[in-house]
């Protein structure tokens, strides 16, 4: 703790004590009160403005330092100025005092607490910026909550200084004007029971439960007037218990989920079966980067004790077919579809259309099919689960030099009879990575244009740094501070102009290939009519519910995460509150939410990492494993990457990992697991893992931690009583 706050304990401290050693609490009991009722009125009566003042700050002071009192300094601001300055001076006082209080707990403990359990607070801490005022409002409303507590506690969150005292000041004016005014008839109190009758507190709850009421009155009046335009068309009975739009994760997870449970449901897809993800994404990329691996491991089969081979013989020859490496993906393709085809979702009892799918109302959809013709069904609820879509950045020549997504490259590089010898790749996320160092691999020669200053961001920079040097080593010309400034067509060559620290250069290419992200597909589903907000995504509620309660939204198009397991994630949830929601709902939980990059090597990660934690103010305490000390790393020559885990302070209690390596991905659940049943690194240690597996890296980072937090003194007793034994 730093010096200045170590001073204000001091001083608070000292404020305590003296109050404390020179018995100032004789004087704020009801007895010293009628006692000196006499002698205060006539000093008011001599100097007004003079006896106001003092008891303005001394009413300041007992409220920040939270001294016993206040009420009695309450009935005091009746008893002696009356009900009208009374009311005046107390309410001030009061709130001006409770907000010193509230700021010194936030400069004195705000940080520790929030550093030690900032990933606890992080719901609390959205909840008091969504709902504080209210909160604190009601709590203002009923005195049985000691106030002390409420701005300690008030401070440790994010709240607004000015909100915190201008809702304390109206929320605690009815408890003040019946205090001050029970002080102008400050002769007929016996006790402050007399004030706080149960009759009185009773009200006080009642009246502080009020805001709360109006809070759900307010919702159901804001949801009744959110249907008000359609009540004239709200279907009487229902074709359908939930319609899904979208038949990729989440649309299929959705639609499983409401068969099980024996719901109607009807499934609408618009392409393909299967979504973004077996067609275009995770499926096809990871078949392309197991060859290009396969690929690469020949090129360096001397480092397994083998000979190498270059790409091409001695007599020119490639000796792999780029088509046959197309077709391969495709065929893996094909081999996946039946888990994810009509058929197979048929036989589950989901009705499957296909076709574009349109929300004429609330509760009707219609649907274009495919085949022609238009059918309508009406349907309790909505699932959205529209995905996303590669976002193609706005360049001038682009359309005209021609270029693919992560979407279409798949069928225009399969009509390609080699590898595209010159690469661009535009993007420096996750998927340009892959991408990029597969194609390398496989023989292209690959720029790689990112406009940051380093490529995937969001991970640790000594992450960012040894995936750079890993891309660069497979051949990829890495330009990071790189901004594209358009396409040209140069005699008959397409060329990229990019910009580097003011200076232009030109880049000549055969493919480009856009990667710099993905955007929800948001038109055609009717969102706009129906007045849905959106902004880049769907916006929903915790529960995925968008402004009309039974519509909801899932996967890439709500976001924020734009991963297939976390789409059937919210899937669950979407689809559960949708059929079972008027008897109970479920918040969305994105507490543990793990994510990898298949470059070689796999990043993976759950949780914080060191650049998360510094963003939020989080403490943690850093330990790392290098897998070049594993021995089946070793054995497989893959002896290169880390495990490093974000724990608390001290303690064994995991707040993330990262792990870099072969297998990341694979190694990464063991820590999913832990964090999300509270195992800790002890737990891990404890656990026996087989030798010899990559597994035992998890194994070995829980042993840094415990070497690390050794109890020295304690063994060193221990090597005393050994050294006693041995005489």
């Amino acid at each position: 703790m730093k010096a200045s706050k170590w001073g204000v304990v001091l001083l608070v401290a000292l404020a305590i004590a003296t109050f404390i050693a020179l018995d100032l609490g004789r004087y704020l009991s009801l007895d010293a009160l009628r006692q000196s009722q006499a002698t205060l009125a006539n000093s008011y009566a001599e100097n007004p403005w003079a006896l106001r003042a003092a008891f303005f700050v001394i009413y300041v002071a007992v409220a920040s330092l939270s001294l016993p009192g206040a009420a009695i300094l309450t009935l005091a601001g009746g008893g002696v100025f009356g009900l009208g300055w009374g009311l005046l001076l107390v309410s001030f006082a009061s709130s001006i005092g409770a907000t010193v209080s509230f700021l010194a707990a936030r400069f004195v403990l705000r940080d520790v607490v929030q550093a030690r359990f900032g990933a606890r607070l992080a719901d609390i801490n959205q909840g008091v910026a969504r709902d504080g005022a209210l909160y604190l409002f009601s709590l203002r409303l009923i005195p049985v909550v000691p106030f002390f507590v409420i701005n300690l506690a008030m401070g440790l969150t994010t709240m607004r200084a000015r909100t915190f005292y201008w809702v304390s000041q109206l929320g605690m004016l009815a408890g003040t004007a019946v205090y001050v005014n029970a002080g102008t008839r400050l002769a007929e109190l016996r006790s402050l029971q007399d004030v706080a009758s149960p009759q009185l507190l009773g009200a006080f709850v009642l009246l502080g439960v009020f805001p709360l009421i109006a809070k759900a009155l307010m919702n159901f009046i804001q949801q009744r007037k959110v249907y008000a335009r359609w009540n004239a068309v709200r279907p009487q009975t229902f074709d359908r218990n939930l319609v899904v739009i979208g038949g990729g994760a989440g649309g299929l997870v959705s639609a499983y989920i409401a068969a099980a449970v024996k719901a109607k449901v009807t499934l609408v897809e618009a392409h393909k079966m299967g979504g973004d993800c077996l067609n275009y994404g995770c499926v096809p990329s990871k078949a392309l980067i197991k060859s290009a691996k396969l690929a690469h491991q020949m090129r360096h089969a001397d480092r397994y004790g083998l000979h190498s081979t270059s790409r091409t013989s001695d007599q020119g020859e490639t000796l792999f077919s780029f088509k046959k490496v197309m077709q391969r993906i495709h065929d893996v393709i094909a081999a996946i579809e039946p888990h994810d085809s009509v058929e197979r979702y048929t036989g589950l009892g989901v009705e499957v259309l296909q076709g574009y799918a349109k929300i004429i109302n609330p509760w009707t959809v219609e649907i274009a099919l495919n085949g022609g013709g238009i059918q309508t069904l009406t349907t309790r609820s909505i699932v959205i689960a529209a995905g996303a879509r590669p976002f193609v950045p706005p360049l001038p020549g682009l359309d005209a030099v021609g270029y693919v997504t992560s979407d279409t490259l798949w069928d225009e590089f399969a009509k390609l009879d080699e590898v595209p010898k010159r690469l661009v790749v535009l993007g420096g996320g996750p998927i340009g990575c892959e991408l990029a160092q597969s194609f390398a691999r496989l023989g292209s020669a690959v720029t790689q244009v990112e406009m940051a200053p380093r490529i995937m961001a969001r991970e640790d920079v000594e992450v960012s740094e040894l995936a750079a040097n890993s891309l660069r080593a497979d051949g990829v010309d890495l330009l990071t501070s790189h901004k594209a400034l358009r396409c040209e067509m140069v005699d008959g060559e397409k060329v990229l102009v990019v910009e580097h620290a003011g200076v232009e250069k030109r880049i000549a290419f055969d493919q480009l290939l856009c990667a710099v992200g993905r955007t929800a597909r948001l038109s055609g589903y009717g969102l706009e009519e129906l007045g849905i907000p959106t902004h880049k995504t769907v916006q929903t509620n915790e529960y995925l519910q968008t402004i009309y309660p039974n519509i909801f939204a899932a996967g890439d198009v709500a976001g924020p995460y734009q991963f297939t397991h976390v789409a059937a994630h919210q899937a669950w949830y979407a689809a559960v509150n949708a059929l079972f929601g008027d008897f109970k709902k479920f918040k969305a939980d994105y507490s543990v939410i793990p994510w990898a990059t298949f470059i070689d090597p796999e990043v993976a990660r759950v949780g914080l990492n060191e650049q998360d934690a510094k963003e939020q103010g989080i403490a943690y305490e850093v330990t790392k494993y290098g897998i070049d000390d594993l021995d089946r790393a070793i054995a497989d020559s893959e002896a290169h990457g880390f495990v490093k885990v974000l724990t608390v302070p001290g303690k064994d209690k995991i707040l993330g990992v990262t792990i870099v390596g072969t297998h990341a991905g694979d190694l990464l659940a063991e820590y999913v697991l832990a964090m999300k049943h509270g195992l800790s690194l002890n737990k891990i240690l404890g656990t026996i893992h087989t030798y010899p597996t990559l597994a035992e890296a998890n194994k070995y980072a829980a042993g840094e931690w415990k070497r690390a937090h050794q109890p020295h003194k304690l063994l060193e007793w221990v090597r005393k009583f050994h050294d006693w034994k041995r005489g």
